[in-house]
């Protein structure tokens, strides 16, 4: 699985998205403001779900608009924690 496929998974299970709205998420998909099963309350167990399936350790100062803006934002931002 990618880092993408891995994320897809937990968008899907975190917002309860259906596998195929999950599955048409691309780099360009907005994410945090656009997605309104994504609010502040989604985005922490987002992270966490994240931290503990893809074994990484987000910091709260890491946290940001940019990173949360497109699906693309959020993939770079893993690759970049997991040294991808």
């Amino acid at each position: 699985m990618t880092t993408e496929d891995h994320l897809r998974a937990i968008l899907r299970d975190v917002l309860g998205l259906d596998a195929t709205r999950a599955d048409a998420i691309d780099a360009d998909t907005q994410l945090f403001g656009a997605m309104p099963e994504l609010d502040s309350m989604a985005v922490a167990g987002l992270l966490t779900e994240i931290e503990d399936r893809l074994h990484i350790l987000i910091e709260d100062d890491e946290v940001g608009g940019e990173m949360l803006e497109t699906f693309g934002g959020l993939a770079a931002f893993v690759k970049a924690k997991r040294g991808e």
